[in-house]
């Protein structure tokens, strides 16, 4: 090895290999969370450590130079290395201290994670807990998140995965909305009301299609894809919804409808192969599984 020639920093090469990814400065910042500024002044100390140009300002944006580009590969080489080396230092981990992340979907983590956590609190004081409340679904190779609940199964192969069983769903509105518009009796009934769900307005027109209900495009005239936001325009009478019932159960202002629809989808909890020898990782896995197998 010649040390000598190691003459550059690590949070240089992290800046240069974020900014080439991301395609700018200002999305490498928001995913490395630091100011614009830091980052560029990483990458320019990295080009005069190096002696070399990386990148060259294309009107707005910003260009690899033909060396940027030869020296990409090997730096994403480099970042791959130093998430492994992060992997294996997580997993070898033997004190019960310290954050664990994670990620699930924003109902779930509002309405389910809660009560799960709160018994977590009392067990394992010493855990600091992160949340990561989104509906993408997080990445435990590049460590987005070092748990993960999901309601499609694991394929990655790194991946250690857990099915504990299976949610439900139904149609629920709010029983100001139904007494205004009516209660559905039929399935047929159902093209005459508002409904979302399934976040875009085609998936969902599909998806209800292909159960068995006569939902056409013009039905859904708000959508998104936050299920807090679905559950509370539901809430507040805006139309008819699918919820997860687990949902629902924790909280109030909804009235089941159509009774003979149901959606069922898996809660598999994931975790990186790297980090489950972790002593307080494995706890809060172990954790969890129990609470939600207990629920599901």
């Amino acid at each position: 090895m010649n040390w000598s020639a190691l003459t550059f920093d690590w949070n240089q090469v992290r800046a240069f290999l974020a900014t080439a990814e991301e395609g700018s400065l200002s999305a490498a910042a928001r995913a490395l969370k630091q100011s614009q500024p830091t980052l560029g002044r990483q990458v320019s100390a990295l080009e005069e450590s190096l002696g070399v140009v990386l990148f060259e300002r294309v009107g707005r944006s910003l260009a690899l130079t033909p060396t940027g580009r030869d020296l990409l590969d090997h730096v994403r080489a480099m970042g791959a290395a130093a998430e492994r080396v992060s992997l294996i230092a997580a997993g070898q981990s033997q004190t019960v201290e310290g954050r664990v992340s994670i990620s699930a979907s924003d109902a779930m983590a509002a309405y389910v994670l809660p009560s799960a956590l709160a018994t977590l609190q009392q067990a394992a004081p010493g855990i600091e807990i992160e949340v990561i409340a989104s509906n993408a679904i997080s990445d435990l190779q590049r460590r987005e998140a070092d748990i993960a609940i999901r309601h499609i199964r694991p394929e990655e192969p790194e991946l250690f995965a857990r099915l504990l069983g299976e949610e439900t769903a139904h149609l629920y509105a709010a029983p100001s909305y139904l007494d205004r518009r009516g209660r559905p009796e039929t399935m047929a009934d159902l093209a005459k009301h508002d409904v979302f769900g399934f976040a875009d307005p085609d998936r969902t027109v599909m998806e209800f299609n292909k159960r068995g209900l006569p939902v056409q495009r013009g039905q859904i005239r708000i959508f998104s894809e936050s299920g807090l936001v679905t559950f509370e325009m539901a809430r507040q009478g805006l139309g008819i919804a699918v919820m997860a019932d687990s949902v629902v159960a924790r909280s109030s202002g909804l009235e089941r409808v159509l009774h003979e629809f149901e959606v069922r989808f898996p809660v598999w909890l994931a975790v990186h192969r790297e980090v489950q020898t972790s002593r307080r990782i494995r706890l809060v896995y172990d954790h969890l599984a129990e609470a939600l197998k207990q629920r599901a």
